[in-house]
């Protein structure tokens, strides 16, 4: 049977102990602090980012380089693996999926990459369902097809507690945020297949929550309504520091859609990066296998 190998990259949320226990190849994303190149997972802790953050330092989010991408995959098939299913992050969020695609031309069909649209929870939603395909006995490039077929059955919402890093990524204007804290106004931001982008306004984190919360029970009526509740996963996700805030969220999202385990994840640095400390999310998405 040819041995297929599911690799995927950290903004998938999978840390470096959960990818070593499921058998997932996980590739680290480069975190840019005044400069300096880290790498997720394994040189920068998301405390070490949030500690930056609250120092105002220039922080931004970077694509893995060519070498690192060849090395990884090289590394992959050098453990005796016959394919690949490498599954990064949204080509709608980066142009790390399309170097990706680019790169995987010079290995004859042994590299598949997957652009179904996610990130985070979705994401990593789509590196289990990989997982579940290759232990059927699945080639990679059914893999991708399957994964691929699927990709819009996801949503993501987010809200952010500070402006500072949407206006330096450039999603909204220095006057939109200067006006946004005057007003105390939260952007509901949305993920739904591939950039982000701003969906709503609330005046406060706790609206802005409640907007959020009516948004995925709206999808599970409408778009996921013929899903049954063991074929979706509804998650929660943020970069709260204060572990109380993280299970308050997570406890709200649960009452809301109680017959659905929900539990917490943290966003990893690579996102983190664009939305800021004390940002919450929340995702709905329809498992493939």
């Amino acid at each position: 049977m040819t041995r297929v190998a599911i690799a995927t990259d950290t903004n998938s949320g999978i840390t470096r102990e959960h990818a070593r226990q499921q058998e997932i190849y996980l590739l680290p994303m480069p975190v840019i602090i005044d400069g300096q190149t880290y790498l997720e997972g394994q040189d920068i802790t998301n405390a070490q980012l949030y500690e930056a953050m609250k120092q105002h330092r220039e922080i931004s989010s970077s694509q893995p380089s060519p070498g690192q991408l060849i090395e990884f995959w090289d590394g992959i098939l050098a453990d005796g693996y016959d394919e690949i299913v490498y599954i990064p992050m949204s080509s709608g969020l980066s142009g790390s999926c399309q170097n990706a695609v680019l790169f995987s031309m010079e290995y004859d069909g042994k590299v598949q990459v997957v652009d179904n649209h996610r990130i985070s929870v979705t994401q990593e939603t789509s590196v289990q369902s990989a997982r579940k395909l290759a232990q059927k006995g699945a080639s990679a490039r059914e893999i991708k097809e399957k994964l691929e077929q699927h990709s819009y059955d996801a949503s993501i919402y987010v809200t952010v507690d500070s402006m500072e890093y949407l206006k330096k990524g450039g999603r909204i204007t220095p006057a939109a945020a200067a006006f946004a804290a005057v007003l105390n106004i939260k952007p509901v931001l949305t993920i739904q297949g591939d950039k982000l982008d701003v969906y709503a306004r609330a005046r406060g984190m706790h609206q802005a929550e409640i907007k959020m919360i009516e948004e995925v029970r709206k999808d599970r009526m409408t778009r996921f309504s013929h899903v049954p509740d063991e074929e979706l996963r509804i998650e929660t996700a943020g970069t709260f520091e204060n572990e109380k805030l993280s299970e308050q969220w997570r406890q709200q999202i649960q009452e809301e859609f109680p017959d659905i385990t929900v539990s917490y994840v943290q966003l990893p640095c690579s996102i983190a990066c664009h939305v800021g400390i004390n940002a919450a999310g929340t995702g709905i998405v329809k498992k493939e296998v």
